[in-house]
């Protein structure tokens, strides 16, 4: 078995040494405990029955207007704090999003509600992914439907591909 690179300061991956397994472990559990992929909750909310949680677009009604996914509760973040608690309950997590990876909505809405006591998820590639993955949508004209976007969705296959 042929030994593994040594860790230099030429080599810019591993200049800063991997995590021991059992912190890459903890880590990594971490972060699916607070993020949910874009497909993931396509499949949940596709499969008969209740999803187990509550989908929240945390947007503007200008975004909400121009797309959003079907079923999705509008929420926008300011109005968490005053109106959340009349409309979730408490034992259903929420998983929230907003307009894709350069946005940090679904993360604030996320924190709004973490603070009422919700235990909440961040759907990773918000809106954006939801569309370039090929997942039906609605705005306010109707319906609609993008094919997929190889690059997200190889194949046309609905996930990552991972």
């Amino acid at each position: 078995m042929t030994p593994p690179p040594a860790i230099t300061a030429e080599n810019p991956v591993l200049r800063v040494p991997p995590a021991a397994p059992a912190e890459a472990a903890a880590y990594f559990g971490a972060s699916l405990a607070f993020h949910a992929d874009v497909s993931d909750v396509a499949a949940a909310l596709a499969a008969d029955g209740d999803p187990g949680f509550v989908l929240l677009d945390s947007r503007s009604t200008t975004a909400w207007d121009q797309g959003h996914i079907p079923g999705a509760v509008h929420l926008p973040t300011p109005l968490i704090a005053g109106q959340a608690p009349g409309l979730f309950d408490p034992a259903v997590p929420v998983v929230t999003y907003c307009w894709g990876p350069g946005c940090d909505g679904a993360a604030r809405a996320a924190l709004a509600l973490a603070g009422l006591g919700y235990r909440v998820k961040e759907m990773l590639g918000g809106f954006e992914y939801w569309v370039r993955e090929g997942f039906a949508f609605e705005t306010r004209q109707g319906p609609g439907r993008r094919a997929a976007d190889p690059l997200t969705a190889p194949a046309g296959s609905g996930d990552c591909g991972c």
